[in-house]
């Protein structure tokens, strides 16, 4: 898995991680086993290259595991995921406009 940027490139954070935010940042930490406390990404920040510096296959993951829990379906080739996981902000919005209730 991948360790993530130091937690310093992460920690940024006038704007505070709303709750269904902050659930996403405890189930991607998990699931990447990231050595970066939830709390401490910012919302706004880039999940891949910079920001966390998360790859291709931590994306994989990461739909697997929002499939799993959100009931959401994030298709490899949607040609709309560079913006759905742009941020932890802009995946948590998709999540909540696409959950089953």
């Amino acid at each position: 898995m991948t360790s993530g940027a130091p937690a310093s490139e992460t920690i940024a954070a006038p704007a505070a991680l709303l709750p269904q935010e902050l659930d996403l940042a405890r189930l991607i930490v998990s699931v990447l086993s990231l050595e970066v406390a939830p709390e401490e990404i910012a919302p706004e920040a880039p999940l891949f290259n910079q920001g966390l510096g998360l790859d291709s296959i931590d994306a994989l993951e990461i739909a697997l595991a929002v499939s799993k829990t959100y009931d959401v379906k994030l298709r490899s080739d949607d040609e709309r995921n560079h913006r759905i996981f742009a941020s932890l902000r802009s995946l948590s919005a998709y999540i909540e406009t696409h959950r089953a209730r």
